[in-house]
């Protein structure tokens, strides 16, 4: 009974919070005003304890999801290497000593190789004296210079095109090089390679190597392009000079006719029987 008057009593101190006075128990010094600050540390650190448990089952289970992604797939090799075929290199007979530099041209894009290979390997393109041109009526002067316009044109794009080509196959062994070294570096089971910078890094390099490769398709269609012009042109002048050619033909055959018609009627005009 006495101990639950001073449970009741020790409450009742509790309460009175701007309590300052000192009671005494059997010699015990009694401050309610330490006591509610002890009781207030101790929730706090209670608390505390509570927030440091949830921190540390967080850290755990980051640390458990971290473990998880960081696990690389077994045999990675055996399971995703994939051989592909590598570039080759045209090779063609030279029996008449004017092939090979178109060769060496279309294999290593270089510029001297590239215009000297051509005018060899191909018919030159030789010039209208002066004297011919002026003796040319306007109509076929312009429909010689067009002609002669389609085979400049034609040899431009040759010459392009074979320099596009030997480029990309001077730097197809480096290109493949790298893709080989990016290709051993992902499926590589290290771990500073498998790191989220060094995935980052691998991601960007194989993202820089595609825009090569689209780079370099794009130059091949632009000189597709510029060829496949360069033949529409050929076929619209084979075409406009044959409608030319029609209508001269019609003009001249209506000249023809009123000359014939008019002579036939001057000639009966002036008949006179004898």
């Amino acid at each position: 009974m006495k101990g639950k008057i001073l449970v009741v009593s020790l409450i009742l101190l509790l309460c009175v919070g701007t309590a300052s006075a000192q009671f005494s128990f059997g010699g015990i010094v009694y401050d309610p005003t330490n006591y509610h600050n002890a009781l207030l540390r101790y929730f706090q650190l209670q608390q505390q304890l509570v927030q440091l448990r949830n921190s540390y089952a967080q850290l755990v289970s980051q640390y458990n999801l971290a473990l998880q992604m960081a696990k690389n797939l077994r045999n990675m090799p055996a399971r995703y290497r994939a051989q592909f075929s590598r570039w080759r290199n045209t090779v063609a007979e030279d029996t008449y000593g004017n092939t090979s530099r178109w060769v060496g041209a279309i294999n290593s894009g270089q510029v001297p190789l590239n215009d000297n290979g051509y005018r060899q390997a191909t018919t030159e393109l030789l010039r209208y004296s002066e004297d011919y041109l002026s003796g040319m009526s306007s109509d076929e002067l312009a429909r010689v210079k067009s002609q002669y316009a389609s085979v400049e044109l034609s040899d431009g794009a040759n010459t392009n095109a074979i320099a596009t080509i030997g480029a990309m196959r001077g730097n197809a062994e480096d290109i493949q090089n790298r893709i080989a070294n990016l290709e051993q570096d992902s499926f590589s089971n290290d771990a500073n390679l498998n790191t989220e910078v060094a995935v980052l890094n691998k991601i960007n390099a194989a993202g820089v190597l595609t825009l090569r490769t689209l780079q370099d398709s794009n130059k091949l269609l632009a000189s597709l392009l510029e060829e496949q012009t360069i033949l529409a042109k050929q076929q619209r002048e084979a075409t406009t000079n044959a409608i030319n050619a029609d209508i001269q033909r019609r003009a001249s055959l209506a000249g023809n006719m009123a000359q014939v018609t008019g002579t036939m009627t001057n000639s009966l005009q002036t008949f006179r029987m004898p």
